[in-house]
């Protein structure tokens, strides 16, 4: 189905084209803007609410500013889509986050008008502040703006850029989008905050009597500028405590405004231009705005897959037979299911407890289990504190988030030996995310991490097995379970719990002719694989091996006393990971085979379906059938096969 912009949006292909226009037609540029986007989710797919939000801001940088050469930096990038639309890529646009399409988030390669990568939270600030302090030492005369969300405003990073931008004297402009919402709604104190300067009535009114009064000041006859500034935050302190957070830090504090009144937004921002050194425009929005579904639901509609425009009906894929239910939501029964046997049990998350499925608990047990915001650091470190009290918490991150919060896991749990159970969601490959979310490293950043142990289920079984045994009292090491995004290979998953030797595998099939060692889903594309091998007279063993850390020395013996040719596959980068582990093994005790390594080769992958991303990397099952054939006709001592 075509896709066909409005009359304005469609002539718009550039920030250049949009300046032709005069403020009155904004409201339209807006409007078919807002709808082109809505068609195009609606059939192909994507981030939603977080891009309406912020129409009409993206309308008003692009019409004000200079871009590319004054430089917008968008925090995370779901609230990007406006922004790419206006910056040339609008025809392209219907191959967003598809495979070789375009990137969902700003992204340098991209377009120069993407002047920084965003995938994570809470990075604009400090990218915006580099960018203005190097347009300062160069003499350059460009603007640079960051545009973050109250949701990402939580995390300390965030906090730290703003403390060196209000000394660093450089032209900065923050404007912080206040729509109570990250990926579900925000908590925390500074949510609160930010409510209480949003509607506070004295406050506002007096605020906009100020503005009126610095309006009229003949500023330069009687009064000198400085003279002024003082003057308004001498009665902005009078009058209210509400700016002091950001004006202690030495951000010139504007707002808040509406940020969905265009013509407000250009007037403020072409003021603000004006203004020399690091200040904050507070603008007020609606997650999801024009579409009053996703107005009403913002989590449901901040990636809904396909649905219906005119009804809001979602598309759901239809099966004839019974499937198996996505690890995270096994992850949130099981936890449920565990703290209501084990009172020691707590759950942490940092703004993510529908995405990992922590909800689940939450809405039971709401003293028991917290969304402590975008902030990973302190989830892990409060973990710790919670353990030192003989609590057993399971911290549920992201697997490419959990690398924000490396040190604390290093020098918070592991160095004192504390129990905590991280449970890592959306470990290895994503999907349509791409490389900002791929959680390609954990297992070789933390296999050389001292006192962890290291694991992965092959099914949902498994992954209930292995959060059983990690509550354990005799468990006394932080305890790590990666498992990936999506569906699991049981529909009939709610199995009995028992726990798992750690640091024990099992032989899943005896063979004669290769060894297959799998960690974690993968396992299961080598069961396919084998099947199609065993057809054509090839005879593998397969070992799910589940911990990578401490690995199953005994069963490893096994596999090299009895086998010359052995292949591993992994959801992780080869450089460091269980292959890499497998055959430090095999250096130690002098054995000698031919080794081939499976899993995400050393590079970026870019975005695309799962199914095309494991087929690239080489360790789909045809792919690792086709490893097989090659092996037993090759004669290489050690090999890595890194596809691509």
């Amino acid at each position: 189905m075509e896709i066909v912009p409005g009359a304005l949006l469609r002539e718009i292909n550039s920030p250049e084209d949009l300046k032709k226009l005069n403020k009155k037609q904004l409201h339209k540029v807006c409007n078919e803007l807002r709808q082109f986007i809505i068609d195009t989710v609606s059939i192909h797919g994507g981030h939603f609410a977080a891009s309406l939000g912020v129409v009409e801001l993206s309308v008003a940088l692009h019409f004000v500013y200079n871009t590319p050469y004054d430089q917008l930096v968008w925090d995370v990038g779901h609230q990007a889509y406006g922004h790419k639309i206006l910056t040339g890529r609008r025809d392209s646009f219907v191959t967003n986050r598809k495979y070789g399409g375009l990137s969902g988030f700003p992204k340098r390669t991209e377009s120069d008008y993407d002047t920084f990568g965003v995938g994570h939270s809470s990075t604009s600030i400090s990218a915006a502040l580099g960018m203005a302090i190097a347009a300062k030492y160069k003499g350059e005369n460009r603007k640079s703006i960051a545009v973050i969300g109250d949701g990402s405003m939580t995390a300390g990073m965030a906090f730290e850029a703003m403390n060196h931008a209000g000394v660093a004297d450089s032209d900065v402009l923050i404007i912080l989008n206040d729509n109570c919402m990250s990926i579900d709604p925000n908590v925390g104190a500074l949510k609160e905050y930010l409510t209480d300067i949003a509607t506070s009535p004295t406050y506002n009114k007096i605020k906009d009597d100020v503005w009126k009064v610095m309006g009229k000041l003949p500023v330069g006859k009687r009064i000198s500028q400085t003279m002024a500034h003082k003057l308004a935050d001498s009665l902005k302190g009078i009058v209210s405590s509400s700016s002091n957070l950001f004006e202690a830090l030495k951000l010139r504090y504007f707002g808040p405004i509406d940020g969905h009144n265009i013509i407000k937004l250009v007037d403020t921002l072409n003021d603000l231009k004006k203004i020399p050194g690091p200040k904050l425009l507070h603008i007020i929005t609606t997650k999801g705005k024009g579409y009053e579904l996703a107005e009403k639901d913002q989590t449901k509609w901040h990636a809904p897959g396909l649905f219906d425009k005119i009804t809001g009906e979602i598309v759901k894929q239809t099966y004839l037979s019974p499937q198996a239910p996505k690890y995270q939501d096994v992850f949130g029964h099981t936890l449920l299911e565990l703290a209501h046997a084990n009172e020691k049990i707590m759950g942490i998350t940092p703004a993510m407890p529908s995405g990992s499925s922590l909800k689940i608990m939450m809405d039971v047990m709401p003293h028991r289990a917290f969304d402590v915001g975008i902030c990973e650091q302190h989830a892990v470190t409060l973990s710790a504190g919670l353990a030192t009290q003989g609590l057993k918490v399971f911290c549920n991150i992201y697997s490419s988030f959990m690398q924000r919060s490396f040190d604390q896991v290093v020098h918070d749990v592991a160095i004192q030996k504390l129990p905590v159970v991280f449970c890592l969601d959306r470990a290895g490959l994503v999907g349509e995310d791409g490389p900002t979310h791929h959680g390609c490293y954990d297992i070789a950043y933390f296999r050389g991490i001292p006192n962890l142990i290291l694991s992965a289920p092959m099914n949902e079984q498994e992954l209930r097995n292995l959060m059983f045994t990690a509550q354990l009292d005799s468990t006394e090491l932080p305890f790590v379970i990666r498992y990936p995004r999506g569906n699991g290979t049981m529909p009939e998953w709610k199995t009995p719990l028992e726990p798992v030797t750690i640091g024990k595998g099992r032989r899943l099939k005896s063979g004669s002719d290769v060894a297959i060692l799998s960690y974690g889903h993968p396992g299961n594309f080598a069961q396919a694989a084998i099947r199609t091998l065993r057809s054509e007279g090839i005879n593998p063993a397969h070992y799910d091996m589940r911990f990578v850390k401490p690995i199953d020395e005994e069963l490893l013996h096994e596999v090299f006393a009895n086998y010359r040719k052995i292949v591993t596959i992994e959801d992780g980068t080869v450089v460091g990971g269980f292959g890499s582990a497998v055959l430090e093994f095999m250096a130690k005790h002098r054995y000698n085979a031919e080794v081939v390594i499976l899993g995400i080769p050393d590079r970026l992958v870019e975005h695309g379906s799962l199914k095309e991303l494991y087929k690239e990397c080489g360790f789909d099952a045809p792919s690792i059938a086709e490893t097989v054939r090659q092996l037993l006709s090759s004669s290489v001592k050690v090999t890595e096969m890194i596809a691509g």
